[in-house]
């Protein structure tokens, strides 16, 4: 669903993964289930999927904050939620070329290409980019989520929703440190 363009900060909230990968389709069920909620005008929610060159271009249209939604694997219990604030570049770097490969594009893949393309085309990066992220218990070909990761997707919409006021997540989402998105 597409908003008109509001004056403003934007916030693009997008499901990413592969419904077809079981615990991957995490970020396109939450996603689901969030744009069934009333949100502000001004929040936009979709379900990218595999689509992340989609994703990238989408974000030149002028948003100041993204929230990725996405099966994040760091060790702990399937279900764990995890909020990750992702190091935004700012000021003179250059972004290098990433490569792209439409079926693997990861979150830190889409950034890279959105730096790029907003360095050729003079758009505006993005303010602030979170990851909310949920421990898979298996991402092996199937449909359907498991049970820890189904329990996780209510509780995601809740702290996302926190986010999304701009309130701290409660203790029950733990913080990683800046640029660890890709792990």
């Amino acid at each position: 669903m597409s908003l008109p363009r509001q004056a403003g900060p934007r916030t693009l909230v997008a499901g990413i993964g592969n419904i077809f990968l079981g615990d991957d389709g995490f970020g396109v069920e939450t996603a689901r289930r969030l744009a069934e909620r009333q949100l502000p005008s001004h929040i936009e929610v979709v379900d990218v999927g595999v689509r992340g060159v989609h994703l990238a271009y989408q974000l030149l249209d002028g948003y100041d904050t993204l929230v990725l939604v996405d099966a994040t694997a760091r060790g702990e219990a399937p279900g764990t939620l995890y909020v990750i604030e992702h190091e935004t570049r700012r000021g003179g770097e250059t972004p290098g070329v990433p490569a792209l490969d439409g079926h693997r594009m990861t979150p830190d893949t889409v950034l890279a290409l959105l730096d790029t393309l907003c360095a050729g085309t003079g758009g505006e990066p993005l303010r602030r980019t979170l990851i909310v992220g949920c421990e898979p218990a298996s991402v092996e070909e199937g449909i359907g989520l498991s049970k820890p990761v189904s329990d996780a997707v209510p509780e995601a919409v809740r702290l996302i929703e926190e986010l999304l006021r701009g309130d701290e997540p409660e203790e029950s989402a733990p913080r990683a440190a800046a640029g660890e998105a890709s792990k």
